[in-house]
């Protein structure tokens, strides 16, 4: 687990609401996709500040950020039980793909920085080896995407045989594999005496829960007034300063405060209407969301963290934190939509 837990989405799948032909795209995921890849950044940058001994500007900042991995979680479950669901084994092999191959080339930019700009930990070829069982510190956002595998190829295969699809027989498989992984690795260190790291590919109670009642809600016909979600969100985002100020921090992603912020928050968001002249842009930025989630840290460890170890303590902390966070998440932003441009979305994300 990261440092502070934070990414990504109903991250590379189709764009909201276009899994099937005819199908009116959702740009209130859009734009829920968007703020909450943003405040994922937001997450990560206040994590430097609170390294550099700004608790109190850390703890908002984290605060305001916290609801978007569990906001991720309901995308994920929308996307895989109504946005977009499944037709055949082949497809979702294909959108396991479309994470795996740009979150592995990834994985290995993140080692090779580690291993030029920063002392390698554990000598970097054990760190690479645990980057295969699930952990790795050099790129400890990842964390996301080491839950998000398994959530959305146990949800697939649900779909596939609730509508009795054609068998998804190499799913199904990969499913099995898995859920075995864990023990099996467990037994092959004790047989065998390799060091080997702990299975770390699987998915938590609360995201499957975050994902199925996210969907649920996301997916509802009516959700009541929206200015009662929006003082509900308030009030949430208070109850979690408190307590991350009083009783644990970082919060868990299954405390009561932060469920209670990120329902809020889709209850909230979702159905907003999006003028027309926005939503070219906001598709745009959409489809780079999972490339920002995945380059963003970069620009947290270049830009944020010297500017949290400088900056005094005071009203300036939590002024560098938001601009320094934001400078991240719009240089994130850009980087994605450039190669995006460039036809490299699919290696990078």
């Amino acid at each position: 687990m990261p440092r502070t837990a934070p990414l990504t989405t109903a991250l590379p799948a189709e764009p909201a609401g276009q899994g099937r032909p005819g199908r009116e795209r959702r740009y209130d995921i859009d734009l829920l996709r968007v703020v909450c890849t943003a405040a994922v950044v937001l997450v990560h940058a206040a994590a430097e500040f609170i390294d550099a001994g700004h608790r109190t500007s850390g703890i908002l900042g984290d605060s305001a950020g916290r609801f978007a991995v569990p906001a991720f979680f309901a995308m994920a479950g929308w996307a895989a039980l109504a946005g977009s669901p499944v037709c055949g084994d082949a497809q979702l092999l294909t959108r396991l793909g479309r994470i795996l191959r740009p979150m592995a080339v990834w994985t290995a930019l993140y080692l090779a920085w580690q291993y030029l700009f920063g002392p390698p930990l554990d000598g970097g070829a054990k760190e690479a080896v645990r980057a295969l069982f699930g952990s790795v510190e050099a790129a400890f956002h990842l964390w996301y995407l080491y839950a998000y595998v398994p959530l959305l190829l146990l949800l697939g295969v649900a779909v596939l045989v609730l509508k009795q699809r054609a068998t998804p027989r190499w799913s199904t498989l990969l499913l099995v594999a898995v859920a075995v992984a864990p023990v099996l690795s467990e037994d092959v260190r004790t047989v065998t005496g390799l060091p080997l790291p702990a299975w770390e590919w699987s998915v938590s109670l609360s995201s499957l829960g975050y994902a199925v009642a996210g969907a649920a809600l996301l997916a509802a016909r009516r959700r009541g007034p929206r200015p009662l979600w929006l003082a509900g969100a308030a009030l949430a985002l208070t109850a979690l300063v408190v307590y991350q100020f009083t009783v644990r921090h970082p919060a868990a992603y299954g405390s009561v405060a932060v469920a209670a912020l990120t329902f809020a928050v889709l209850g909230a968001a979702a159905g907003v209407r999006v003028p027309e002249r926005a939503r070219a842009l906001l598709g745009r930025l959409s489809d780079a969301s999972f490339g920002t989630y995945l380059v963003h840290l970069l620009f947290v460890m270049v830009l944020v963290r010297p500017v949290a170890e400088m900056v005094p303590h005071g009203v300036a902390a939590p002024l560098a934190l938001a601009v320094t966070a934001t400078a991240a998440a719009a240089l994130s932003f850009a980087a994605s939509l450039l190669w995006g441009r460039l036809g490299l979305r699919r290696w990078l994300g």
